[in-house]
C-alpha cells in the first residue's frame, strides 16, 4: 500500500504528467494507451514506494525495471531502450495512482482536450468554407484586406466565444487556410496578400493570448509553435516577392507594411523574441531601401534612453547592424544586458550566409566574452546545454571556413561543462592528448565513458595522460562496493600496471597499489577479485 505521506506527491505527479504528455501528439497518445494496457493486464509488480519515488518491475516482452520520480516525472528512468517517458513508466504510474484515485477518470480527463480540438477543427474548417462562399469581391485595397482579416478572425477563431488553450491551434490553422484560399489569383498580388494576412495573424494571435492572460507555460504547451510557422511562411513569401522588382502599385502597401512592422515592437508582453524575429526578417529582406532604414533608425533613436520597449531596443541594435555599424550594435547590446545575447545568433547567421567572416568574427567574439555569465543565470542543466549546443552550431560555419581556431577553443572553454563533448572531440582531433586528459579529469569523467578506440590511441601515443583518468575511475568503482564494480576496477588496475611498466615507473605503481589495498583492507570481495585477476598472490592457508 502507498504510504500516506506519498499520496499528495502522487497526485501532484498526476497533474505534472497531464502537462508533460500532449493528447494531440500521436506518440504521447500511444504511450498512454500502451501503458494503460500493461497496467490493466496486471503486468506491473514488485511495486515499492521509496522517498517520493516509485520502483517497479514491468513484465513486457522482456521484464524491465522502472523508477518514477514523483516530484519530476521527466527525470524517471527505465531499463528499456526507449528515449523519454515510455509505456513502462506510464504503466508504473497507473499502478501507483490506482491506489489513490481512478485511472479511468485520469485518462478521460487527459484525452478531453484532444476531443475538443478535433471538434474545433471541424467547426473552424466549416466556418472558413462558408466565409469563402459568401466573399463579395477580390479588391486590391490594403484597408479592405485588413478589415477582411479582422472579420474572419472573429468568425473562425472567436465564433464560439473565447477558445480554450488547447483548441486555439486548430482554429487558428483553419483561419490561416482561409487566408490562403482567399488570396488573389495573380501570383505577385497573392504573395503580398498572404504576407499582409500572416502579419495580421501574428498580431491577432498575440493580442488574443494577452487578452486571455495565458502564461508562458500555457503558450509553450499549446500554440507557441504557431509563431514559428508564421515566421517561416513570411520568410518564404518575402523570398518570392524579392525575385523581381516590386511594381509601383505595391508602394502604398509597402508603406503600410513599414508602419505595421514598426508597431510589432511597440508592445511589452511575453512575445518579444517572436516580435523581434519578425521585425528583423522584414527589415533585412523586404524593407531594404537605405532611406527607409535611416528613417526607422532615427525614429527609434528619437525616443531617447529609457523610453523604448525591450523589443524596440533590440530593433535599434538591428538598424545599427543593417547600417554596418557593428560597434554601435554591440555597445548597445552590452548596455541592455545578458538577456539580449541570444539575438546575436541571428546576426552571426546572416553574416556567415553573406560570406562576411570579418564581421561575423566580431559578433562571435562578443558572444564568447559573455556566454559564461549567461549560462550561469540558467536554472536547468538541459537549458544551458541546449543554449551551448545552439551557440556552437551557429558559429561552426565561421570556423569551418577559416575563422580563428583560437576563438573556437576559447568558446569551448567558456561553455564548460556544457561543451564537454565538443571540446573533447576538438582536443582529440588536434592530438592535444595532455589537455584532453586534463579535460576528463576536470569534468570528473571516468575511463568507462571514453571509447576504447580512443584509449588505445592515447595509450600508444601518450600513455601518461591516462593515469589520472584511470585512477579516478578505479576509486569510483571501488566506492560502489559490489562484485561487478570490483571486477571492472581490477581490469583497469591491470591496465594501470601496464602503463606504469611502460613508463618505467614500477616503484610508483607498487607504492600506489599497496596503499590502495591497505585503504580497502576490509573489502574482502575486492581483495578476492584482485587475487582472481592475479594482481596479488593468493593467501596460503596453513594446515
Amino acid at each position: 500500500m502507498i504510504p500516506d505521506a506519498q499520496v499528495p506527491k502522487l497526485k501532484q505527479a498526476a497533474v505534472e504528467l497531464k502537462k508533460m504528455l500532449r493528447p494531440e501528439s500521436e506518440e504521447d497518445a500511444r504511450i498512454v494507451q500502451k501503458g494503460l494496457m500493461l497496467y490493466r493486464q496486471g503486468l506491473v509488480h514488485h511495486v515499492k514506494f521509496i522517498g517520493g519515488t516509485v520502483w517497479a518491475t514491468v513484465q513486457d516482452v522482456t521484464p524491465v525495471r522502472v523508477y518514477v520520480n514523483l516530484s519530476d516525472p521527466e527525470e524517471s528512468t527505465c531499463t528499456c531502450p526507449a528515449y523519454g517517458f515510455c509505456r513502462h513508466r506510464m504503466a508504473t504510474f497507473f499502478q501507483a495512482y490506482g491506489q489513490v484515485d481512478s485511472v479511468s477518470d485520469w485518462v478521460d480527463e487527459w484525452r478531453k482536450p484532444a476531443k475538443e480540438s478535433l471538434e474545433a477543427e471541424k467547426w473552424g474548417l466549416k466556418k472558413a468554407k462558408d466565409l469563402l462562399k459568401n466573399r463579395q469581391s477580390d479588391t486590391q485595397d490594403y484597408r479592405g484586406w485588413v478589415e477582411e482579416f479582422e472579420n474572419n478572425f472573429e468568425e473562425i477563431v472567436l465564433g464560439q466565444g473565447n477558445p480554450t488553450p488547447y483548441v486555439i491551434a486548430n482554429l487558428f490553422q483553419a483561419y490561416l487556410r482561409q487566408i490562403r484560399a482567399s488570396a488573389p489569383l495573380k501570383q505577385e498580388w497573392r504573395s503580398l496578400y498572404e504576407l499582409v494576412g500572416y502579419l495580421y495573424a501574428f498580431k491577432q494571435l498575440t493580442a488574443l493570448s494577452v487578452k486571455l492572460e495565458h502564461s508562458d507555460q500555457t503558450v509553450d504547451r499549446y500554440y507557441r509553435y504557431l509563431f514559428e510557422t508564421i515566421e517561416e511562411d513570411i520568410d518564404d513569401l518575402i523570398a518570392t516577392l524579392s525575385v523581381h522588382s516590386l511594381p509601383f502599385d505595391f508602394d502604398p502597401f509597402i508603406e503600410e507594411l513599414r508602419r505595421e512592422t514598426a508597431e510589432l515592437v511597440e508592445h511589452e508582453d511575453g512575445f518579444h523574441y517572436e516580435r523581434m524575429n519578425l521585425y528583423r526578417l522584414m527589415w533585412s529582406h523586404l524593407l531594404k531601401s537605405p532611406s527607409w532604414r535611416d528613417e526607422e533608425r532615427h525614429r527609434l533613436e528619437a525616443f531617447g534612453e529609457g523610453r523604448r520597449t525591450q523589443a524596440e531596443e533590440v530593433a535599434l541594435a538591428h538598424q545599427y547592424f543593417l547600417s554596418r555599424r557593428d560597434k554601435d550594435t554591440l555597445d548597445h547590446l552590452r548596455k541592455l544586458g545578458l538577456h539580449t545575447l541570444p539575438f546575436t545568433f541571428y546576426w552571426i547567421q546572416e553574416l556567415i550566409s553573406q560570406g562576411d567572416n570579418n564581421r561575423a568574427g566580431d559578433y562571435i567574439e562578443y558572444m564568447t566574452q559573455h556566454i559564461r555569465a549567461a549560462l550561469a543565470k540558467m536554472d536547468r542543466y538541459h537549458q544551458a546545454r541546449d543554449f551551448t549546443r545552439y551557440a556552437l552550431r551557429t558559429a561552426a560555419p565561421y570556423f569551418r571556413t577559416g575563422g580563428r581556431e583560437d576563438l573556437y577553443e576559447k568558446m569551448l572553454a567558456q561553455t564548460l561543462p556544457y561543451s564537454f563533448i565538443e571540446y573533447e572531440d576538438f582536443l582529440f582531433a588536434k592530438e592535444q592528448y595532455a589537455k584532453w586528459g586534463e579535460l576528463y579529469t576536470y569534468a570528473n569523467e571516468d575511463s568507462l565513458s571514453v571509447p576504447n578506440d580512443k584509449i588505445k590511441i592515447v595509450q600508444k601515443a601518450d600513455p601518461e595522460v591516462l593515469l589520472p583518468i584511470l585512477h579516478q575511475t578505479v576509486d569510483r568503482l571501488i566506492a560502489q562496493k559490489n562484485r561487478a564494480s570490483y571486477k571492472q576496477a581490477v581490469r583497469l588496475l591491470k591496465k594501470l600496471r601496464t602503463i606504469y611498466k611502460k613508463l618505467k615507473r614500477v616503484p610508483e605503481w607498487e607504492t600506489f597499489f599497496a596503499t590502495l589495498l591497505d585503504r580497502n583492507k576490509r573489502l574482502r570481495a575486492f581483495h578476492a577479485e584482485c587475487e582472481r585477476g592475479k594482481l596479488i598472490e593468493p593467501k596460503v592457508v596453513e594446515n
